[in-house]
């Protein structure tokens, strides 16, 4: 059985800007950085692609052995659940929709694959938790957790 994954909205809020996509984890206030491969597979997910999806598409977008694009997506998929930027997608409605943009131009010519590296700060962590943008209730920013009574 394969297993789609989410955003985990709750927690993050991301960008894409200029090519590079911004996380911001808001409960932990540390922000990452994904460019190239790295920001295409992010943006599979939050398509709702399942993993062999992005697989699919990574292959046909970067040349590189088949088998070492696989695992570079497997490697990010585990560290962006350790940081607890993506969480395991309990339906997967986009799945069927997100097969059909697979389909690239075969004329196109291939970017040469490097494996995606998550690159993480924490500089910023104090001024970040200072921020009631992360004080949110569990489907995300903007939506404010109500205060308990």
């Amino acid at each position: 059985m394969t297993v789609a994954f989410k955003i985990n909205l709750a927690k993050v809020v991301h960008e894409i800007i200029d090519g590079e996509v911004v996380i911001i984890n808001l409960e932990k206030g540390h922000y990452y950085s994904l460019v190239k491969a790295g920001a295409d597979i992010w943006s599979g997910i939050a398509r709702g692609m399942w993993p062999d999806q992005i697989v699919a598409e990574m292959i046909q977008r970067y040349d590189g052995d088949s088998q070492t694009i696989a695992t570079a997506v497997s490697n990010l998929i585990e560290k962006l659940q350790e940081e607890e930027l993506i969480a395991v997608a309990l339906e997967s409605s986009n799945a069927n929709v997100a097969a059909e943009s697979i389909a690239t131009n075969p004329q196109a010519e291939k970017l040469p694959f490097e494996p995606p590296t998550l690159e993480k700060y924490t500089d910023m962590e104090d001024l970040l938790l200072l921020d009631p943008i992360h004080e949110v209730d569990e489907t995300g920013w903007p939506s404010a957790k109500l205060a308990q009574v």
